[in-house]
């Protein structure tokens, strides 16, 4: 809906807006909040939109889209009904003196439509799942006795019904769907995005395509992890012209714009991703069929081919339609059995990869020591849940970069730096320099376990010094998590506004249109490109700025369901390890402190009300309650661990 609200600030041709959005265009116009001149519609520039923020005292304020401005008050009188994180319609209040304002006119999409609640039976009542507090649920005494304690169910905020029966919260399989529900997302596709996806053969006829340039005889290959299903790029090096080929899934060849898959995949916008299973943002059919560059069989890529100079740099970037087959499905760990000296069972194919992978790696190895010049890296290990047939977590395993990913993100990257080069305006992965507010925050975090800083000339050089000081005290990622924390979100928009954490001057995302719906986009707008179609190019054009806003919420909201399932996880575990003793680290001493546990299960987190803590105090703490409604995990610390001693990373 913030999409459609951005469109009509800016202005939108009738013809341009689909058949489910008339219903509220239509009373819009009524209303006269969207003025209509025959062909343009356009909200009048007396009203604003934007989301509603409420704070303790009633106030309300208007956090403005579509154009850069200040937050508007609006005053408890002039809410008319908005909550907190409504999507509102308002309109300007003028008065000579105080801060600009305005009244909430319409509302246009409630912020909560759903919410997951929890079945009490001695109460007859349903409580929120994060807050415990009753939701308003309209069915009859007799119906609810019927319901088991501990029922999980969606419900329908606006009706105040119960949409959708999800099991039982002792289950452990009920978590996904939790997780899902929260935020409103679902696994299964509607039946004519199924249809459609399954009208394609699971196999490539090259006469059909006589216009692709045929790279079937180079040796790609795939490097992903071990259980990858999708396999959305393959690399091939050519030594002597000292070309990188990065070949992506032509997804764009099989999702037609508006059609039943394309508007599936413009909802969930991203792929979600489960310790057991996965979410695609496209049928199966494709994500792990046809569109999946799996070895030994032909399929259609969209390459970008970087020629290299003497310095490494690039000195020549095309972008073309190809049929490549891919000759092996390695997974990181393998390669970094190859990049480590290790030979073992290799086939001829592995010898002819090698010949290429192996010099490739000493290259990308050499533009990344460049590239951190003037980006940055920062060590951010992702925890890997692994389960048992019932859904419960058994262990977790710290994923850390290791060479094969460095050479994977490198090629990339490369990729991505080259698509971004193509066009000026369009769609661009973007990430603002943090404020100087977060940087003074961070330095005086920073100064209370003796991190201290002088001035410097650069935020790089700045945040190098930072690092270096947390490597000699062995918590450097902990404050590279500090130093992330500290920085914007990264984004997708329409203008380019260069990237700060990788030190690029321009940048997007063209290597996974499998699960992300922002590099199917730019595979249309390159083509568009490519093809001087015009037309197609000015139509992808019109869309491109609310896209990218709602593409970028979509991107959050997949983080969450994914980092929400992973509490419920460690909350279930707790609450099997009450009076257990872990090892842990503060990460949080404000208010409610914080520790994560780092021991033989790691990465949960656990609230340890009144006591007191420093940030990055080692600690061990005895369980004392965990809630699997809310995943609130409550300890106390039963001793400290001597300064010098050194951390246990598992």
């Amino acid at each position: 809906m913030k999409e459609l609200m951005i469109k009509l600030l800016n202005g939108i041709l009738k013809k341009d807006i689909s058949r489910s959005d008339w219903p509220l265009v239509d009373e819009l116009i009524k209303l006269k909040i969207v003025k209509n001149d025959g062909k343009v519609l356009k909200i009048s520039s007396k009203y604003r939109v934007g989301k509603v923020d409420i704070s303790r005292n009633g106030t309300g304020y208007l956090e403005q889209i579509g154009i850069k401005a200040k937050d508007l008050l609006i005053e408890p009188e002039h809410l008319n009904g908005a909550a907190k994180g409504d999507l509102v319609i308002a309109k300007r209040i003028f008065k000579s003196k105080g801060r600009p304002s305005a009244k909430v006119v319409f509302i246009v999409q409630k912020a909560f439509k759903f919410s997951v609640g929890v079945f009490d039976a001695e109460k007859l009542q349903f409580l929120n799942i994060k807050t415990a507090l009753p939701l308003a649920v309209k069915a009859s005494k007799k119906s609810l006795k019927k319901l088991p304690d501990n029922t999980v169910a969606k419900i329908d905020n606006e009706h105040q019904v119960i949409s959708e029966i999800l099991g039982v919260l002792d289950d452990p399989k009920v978590d996904e769907k939790i997780s899902l529900a929260l935020y409103n997302k679902k696994e299964e596709f509607s039946p004519e995005a199924e249809l459609e996806a399954k009208a394609y053969p699971d196999y490539i006829e090259p006469e059909l395509y006589p216009d692709r340039v045929d790279l079937s005889h180079l040796p790609f290959c795939t490097i992903d992890p071990a259980t990858a299903k999708d396999h959305d790029d393959a690399i091939y090096f050519d030594v002597k012209e000292n070309a990188l080929y990065v070949a992506i899934a032509d997804v764009s060849e099989y999702v037609t714009m508006y059609g039943p898959i394309d508007k599936e995949a413009k909802e969930r916008g991203f792929s979600i991703y489960f310790p057991h299973k996965s979410i695609p943002m496209l049928p199966r059919a494709l994500s792990e069929g046809i569109c999946s560059l799996k070895p030994e069989v032909l399929r259609l890529s969209f390459v970008c081919k970087i020629t290299l100079d003497e310095n490494l740099e690039p000195k020549n970037e095309e972008f073309f339609e190809a049929i490549i087959k891919s000759r092996r499905k390695y997974s990181y760990d393998r390669v970094d059995e190859f990049l480590d000296g290790k030979f073992d069972n290799l086939d001829e194919t592995d010898k002819e990869i090698l010949e290429f992978l192996l010099p490739l790696y000493k290259i990308t190895s050499k533009i990344r020591e460049k590239r951190l010049q003037k980006g940055y890296e920062f060590s951010n290990p992702e925890i890997r849940m692994e389960l048992d047939d019932n859904h419960n977590l058994i262990a977790t395993h710290i994923e850390t970069e290791t060479p094969s990913h460095a050479l994977i993100e490198d090629c990339m990257l490369l990729a991505n730096k080259a698509a971004a080069k193509m066009f000026e305006y369009g769609i661009f992965r973007t990430h603002e320099e943090p404020s100087l507010e977060k940087i003074e925050e961070l330095l005086n975090e920073l100064a209370t376990i003796g991190i201290f800083t002088k001035e410097f000339k650069s935020l790089h050089s700045l945040f190098l010094s930072i690092q270096e000081q947390a490597k000699e005290k062995n918590i450097k990622q902990y404050v590279d998590k500090l130093l992330i924390r500290t920085q914007k979100q990264a984004a997708y928009t329409a203008e380019n506004i260069g990237h700060f954490g990788l030190g690029f001057e321009a940048y997007t995302h063209f290597t996974s249109p499998i699960r992300r719906y922002s590099d199917l986009t730019l595979h249309r707008l390159l083509k568009a490109i490519l093809k001087n179609d015009k037309k197609r190019l000015d139509f992808i054009m019109r869309n491109i700025e609310p896209l990218t806003v709602k593409i970028s919420e979509l991107e959050r909201e997949a983080a969450k369901v994914e980092w929400d399932f992973m509490d419920r996880k460690f909350a279930r575990w707790a609450k099997e390890n009450i009076k257990k003793e872990f090892f842990a680290i503060v990460t949080d001493p404000e208010s409610t402190p914080i520790a994560l546990i780092e021991d033989k299960i790691a990465g949960a987190r656990v609230f340890l009300p009144k006591e007191d803590v420093e940030l990055f105090d080692k600690v061990y703490v005895e369980i004392i309650d965990a809630d699997t409604a809310t995943t609130k995990i409550i300890g106390k610390i039963t001793r400290r661990v001597e300064e010098d001693s050194s951390i246990i990373i598992n």
